[in-house]
Order: C-alpha cells, then structure tokens, then sequence
C-alpha cells in the first residue's frame, strides 16, 4: 500500500465511520474504483481503533462517569441504581451480539461478504430502513393536524430488553454496507428513541466492539506478517483527525435535521454499484488484499 492510498484510505475510514453510510462498504469501493487491492478486513478493523480513539476524547466525560460509577456498583450495591452504573452494565450487554457473531462469521466477513453485489445490496435495504426510521421519528417530533407531537424516549428509560435489540443492530453492521451507526440508529428510533440518544448510545456501544476487532486483528497481523504498518498507522493517525471532526458535526446534526440525504445516497450508490458490476465495468470481487 502506498501512502497516497493509506491517506485517501485513512479520510474514507475517518469521514464515513459515523455517518449511516458504511465506512467498510466504502472503502471496498474507494479500493476498487480506484483500481487499488482491496485493504482487506484487518486494515478495516486497525484503523477503527483512530476512529475510536476520538469517540473516547470526544465523549471522555461521559466515559469517565460512566466508568467510575460501574466499577463502584460492583462493590457498592447502592450504586447499582445510578443511571450510569446501568449505562456500564448495558454497553456490556448490548456488545455480547456482535462479540458472539464477529467470532463465529469471521470467514465470512474476510470472503463472501465483501463482495460488491451484498454490500451493494445493503446499501439499498439498509438505506430504505433507515429512511423509513427516520420519517417515523420525524411524525412522532412534529405531530400532525390531528396529533399531538409525541415524546421519545431517552437515555434513562435504556433497559436490557432495549440493549440487547441496539446489540443486534450493531451486529448486522459486520456485513459491509450496513453501517454501525446506520444500524444502531435506526434501531433505536423504530424502539422510540430519541435522536441523540440513539446515537449516543450507538458511539458509546462501539468502542468495546470496536477496539476488540481492532486489537484481534492486529494480534493475527503481528502474529502473521500480512500488515504494511507504516502506511496503516498513518491511514489509522488521519482517520483519528477527520473521525473527530465528524463526529463534533454530527451530533450537532441530528439535533435538527432528517437523515433523508443519507438515504438518498446511499441508494444511488447501491444502484450505481448493481449497474456497474451487472455490465461488468466492475467486479463483484476483491482483488487480492493489500500488504
């Protein structure tokens, strides 16, 4: 990998990862319109840990309170009651799914869910659920002629039930083109939540997810040799930066605006892809890996 594609491939990781786009899906894509070796799922995973890594500055306070209170209710039963002491014990829960099914689907992660066709196709399915989650939302925010606007839930009314579904969701995003946030959002707005609070949740129910992906891969990578790291802890560094930045705009986005435009082009993306590849201008399939 060159560190042109590192950089190109680092901003892709960074600008995508929160947004219900599918960082994965795109850069399979960026690789193959680019006529560049698909990075693989080990650089996918290793370069997460920089999105990450902003999730964890960006929400520090929240993530510091929330630890603090967890590690007290395990000695405190008193503690057991505070909202963030349940907030510990539910991005626990809600990160056993994508725990249990990125072991058992590993295969099919590294193979047949990369080709075009499936993340295209998920592109499409995921984007009209998330529209139709949107909408749902917006109908419960604004009321209408004859219905009074009605109130969402937050963050304090999050049980086991409500995060082991949010996990499920989660899960679904181990197929490229579904879009953890996408996933996870959508979820929680068809469950009555609010915006806000779906998403943070969502970032915060990432990052054991995510870091342990990260960390596994790059176990099997040190163990194996299959990593270029010079070009992948720079693509890593750039995702960081960027990840940051959209994660600042972000939050302030969807405090007032509809996720219509990402459903919009998340479609026209998918249908573009299933064109391309069905007149053979590209191939379902991921060239060899990039090392």
């Amino acid at each position: 990998m060159s560190w042109f594609e590192s950089l190109i491939l680092g901003l892709v990781q960074g600008l995508t990862e929160f947004l219900p786009v599918s960082s994965s899906a795109h850069l399979r894509l960026t690789a193959a319109f680019s006529g560049w070796k698909d990075p693989g799922a080990a650089f996918t995973a290793i370069t997460q840990i920089g999105t990450e890594a902003a999730v964890l500055i960006y929400f520090r306070k929240d993530i510091g309170r929330i630890i603090a209170a967890w590690s007290k209710s395990l000695f405190d039963k008193t503690m057991r009651k505070d909202h963030d002491a349940q907030m510990g014990w539910l991005v626990i829960v809600g990160s056993i799914p994508i725990g249990v099914l990125g072991l058992t689907l590993k295969d099919q992660i590294e193979g047949p869910f990369r080709d075009l066709r499936v993340t295209a196709t998920m592109l499409v399915v995921i984007g009209v659920v998330i529209g139709i989650a949107d909408r749902l939302a917006a109908r419960d925010e604004t009321g209408g002629k004859h219905r009074a606007p009605k109130q969402r839930k937050t963050l304090e009314n999050l049980g086991v039930k409500d995060g082991l579904i949010f996990g499920l969701c989660q899960a679904c995003a181990l197929v490229p083109g579904v879009s953890r946030s996408g996933a996870t959002i959508s979820g929680g707005l068809f469950m009555g939540y609010k915006r806000e609070a779906a998403a943070r949740y969502s970032f915060l129910l990432a990052i054991p997810a995510v870091l342990a992906s990260g960390l596994f891969e790059t176990k099997d990578a040190l163990e194996g040799g299959h990593v270029d790291w010079p070009p992948t802890l720079f693509a890593t560094a750039i995702a960081f930066a960027s990840g940051y930045a959209v994660i600042a705009w972000f939050m302030k986005f969807i405090s007032t605006k509809s996720f219509m435009p990402f459903v919009y082009y998340r479609v026209v993306l998918g249908v573009v892809i299933i064109a391309l590849v069905a007149t053979g201008a590209l191939s379902p399939h991921a060239a060899e890996s990039a090392s």
